[in-house]
């Protein structure tokens, strides 16, 4: 991908050139890190181990990857869905406000905890018990985890309840400033504690189907939680607060109450369609605790990079959402236009890290420091391709493209206005994401910290020295640093230069670009990325076709779409027309100025309209 010549013999790896159709290499080529300590605790996902055959299991993985991803697709538009109608019912107002503070408080613990850090070290955990001691010491963790989560959670929840305003102040203390807005959200937040028991109780039910081959059920479990929370909370919203005109709604506290009992009973959902299956499994639930198992520790230690990860994350999201809940409306703007800067982010960053983690780490295992040097060049490289032109793209479209998803009912012309703002600003930090995205699991992959029992210390003190080596290590540190500016940046563009919640979101962007500037620097003391003559070469190629793109939806909006909304068939037609073109521009000058990954792509389907014809 980095356009040079290679020369005979050298190794190149094919997983890594991102190559289009070349095939992937046998399973049995990639090594399975052993120990405690997590791979990658951000991006990674742990297959199952399993003694079945090498033929049945490729048929059977290649099978769960199409369901899983059928899955996860139906739950991405299902999302969308969910999103839409809550648009509808409640806009910008401030009830949309207060839901979306107080549903973040119970949010952030399940990003924290729940979906990542908990799923991949129970299902890694509960695999290598049952096949190292056998089916019953894995249902007897099984039974621990459970209870533990149970006891813990309910605890916190408790605990949530009790000081729900403390937590209010510290996430959204800003909405004090408008009366009732402050207690509404105290309120919501009281109802809603009890999700992050909901979705636990269920990341770790699917961590245990999962590593019984069973992936259908626990992968749809999401989509369940959309359609429930949506079918429901619009239902109840209806019956708490009825409209008398449909047309132009005005759902008010006692309807956005009604949207939280559903938002409820989809996470019930959510865990209650996979415990037919986990039954059928074996299971048999039995409360038991004992905060002494050493299968419990092994959960808690691979689970503390992923939290340490993602909680520096979590930390930015509280900081922003407590400037932005001093301006009315700002935090259902943010939170819109952040849900649509993700789609790219999922669609590019995390694919593309996904193909990149086994490759890595199967060079470095075999101390290919060259191979695995070109196959982080080129994944960065593809991450580029695609995410240049999705951010300009994205940034000029973003009035039409949030007029047709979200402006009907409560959402107004003044939300979409304020909510493109947000995502344009957010989109300069696009690129920066997904290259995070890619180097983060690179580094586990070199040198994962380690957790070392040490008889003298005791367990503890060994836990708290391993807490500390994850902190120190690079991607934490770079996060940990990335918290200092985000707060920095925030009063600056906040309150010095008043630029208000686009501050925020401009925020938010370059403390991507930055993160992601310091992660490039440090892997490249370890590895080879590639000539910088060749990456400006790359860059000014990539940058000349972007802009002829951007130039393409400029001229489309401002022609076509000038005196028409995409509230019409023909609107939303031109608005597909315009991205269409666009990114036919794109690709088009990309091969003429002989960009590698554009060849490769027209190299590809010439081979495949070649076998077609040859066929006939």
């Amino acid at each position: 991908m980095s356009g040079k010549q290679n020369k005979p013999g050298e190794n190149v790896p094919e997983q890594g050139s991102f190559a289009f159709g070349d095939p992937a290499p046998p399973e049995s080529a990639i090594p399975v890190l052993s120990g405690p300590e997590p791979s990658n605790p951000k991006m990674s996902n742990p297959e199952p181990v399993s003694e079945a055959p090498p033929a049945p299991k490729r048929r059977s993985s290649k099978r769960s990857a199409a369901i899983v991803g059928i899955s996860v697709m139906g739950s991405r538009l299902m999302g969308v869905v969910r999103e839409q109608v809550f648009a509808f019912m409640f806009g910008t107002t401030m009830f949309a406000d207060a839901f979306i503070a107080a549903f973040r408080i119970p949010n952030l613990l399940r990003d924290l905890f729940a979906e990542g850090a908990l799923s991949t070290a129970f299902t890694t955990t509960f695999t290598k018990t049952w096949e190292k001691e056998g089916e019953a010491s894995a249902w007897h963790l099984a039974r621990l985890v459970l209870s533990s989560l149970t006891f813990i959670l309910g605890v916190i929840c408790i605990a949530g309840v009790i000081f729900a305003p403390q937590v209010v102040h510290v996430i959204s203390g800003g909405f004090e400033d408008v009366p009732g807005k402050f207690e509404l959200t105290v309120r919501m937040t009281r109802l809603l504690f009890p999700f992050i028991l909901f979705v636990s109780l269920a990341a770790a039910v699917m961590g245990m189907l999962n590593a019984r081959h069973v992936f259908g059920i626990p992968a749809s479990a999401s989509t369940v939680f959309n359609i429930v929370s949506v079918v429901s909370g619009a239902a109840l919203a209806c019956l708490f607060e009825p409209q008398q005109h449909w047309l132009h709604p005005h759902f008010g506290e006692r309807a956005v109450f009604g949207w939280c009992f559903g938002v409820l009973l989809g996470g019930l959902a959510q865990l209650a369609i996979q415990l037919p299956s986990l039954w059928q499994a074996g299971f048999n639930f039995a409360g038991k605790l004992n905060f002494r198992d050493s299968g419990l520790r092994t959960v808690l230690i691979l689970m503390v990079p992923s939290a340490i990860a993602g909680s520096a994350v979590q930390v930015n999201v509280m900081v922003n959402g407590q400037f932005a809940s001093h301006i009315p409306g700002a935090m259902s703007w943010l939170y819109y236009a952040f849900r649509l800067v993700q789609l790219p982010i999922g669609i590019f960053g995390v694919a593309i890290a996904t193909v990149t983690l086994p490759a890595v780490a199967r060079q470095h295992a075999l101390d290919d420091l060259k191979a695995f040097g070109k196959t982080v060049e080129d994944a960065l490289r593809f991450g580029f391709y695609l995410t240049l032109p999705a951010s300009v793209g994205l940034a000029a479209v973003a009035r039409p493209v949030i007029q047709l998803i979200y402006e009907h009912g409560s959402f107004n012309a003044a939300s979409t206005s304020q909510t493109a703002l947000a995502l344009q600003a957010y989109t300069i930090g696009l690129a920066g994401y997904s290259g995070i995205k890619i180097l983060v699991p690179c580094f586990y992959a070199m040198q994962p910290p380690r957790f070392e029992s040490r008889a003298e210390s005791g367990f503890w003190s060994s836990f708290f020295h391993f807490v500390m080596n994850v902190v120190l290590f690079t991607p934490a540190r770079v996060s940990l640093i990335g918290i200092v500016l985000n707060l920095v940046l925030c009063f600056v563009l906040y309150y010095y230069l008043g630029w208000g919640h686009v501050g925020l979101a401009l925020a938010t962007g370059f403390v991507a670009v930055f993160n992601f500037l310091q992660l490039v620097h440090a892997i490249h003391k370890k590895i080879d990325l590639g000539a910088p003559a060749e990456w400006l070469s790359f860059f000014v190629r990539v940058t000349i076709s972007t802009m002829a793109c951007g130039c393409v939806v400029l001229v489309g909006n401002h022609f076509l779409l000038a005196h028409r909304t995409t509230h019409s068939l023909l609107g939303a037609a031109i608005l597909f027309l315009n991205i269409g073109a666009a990114g036919g521009v794109y690709f088009g000058l990309t091969v003429l100025l002989s960009v590698p990954e554009s060849l490769e792509l027209v190299s590809f389907i010439k081979r495949k309209l070649g076998r077609a014809n040859s066929r006939n």
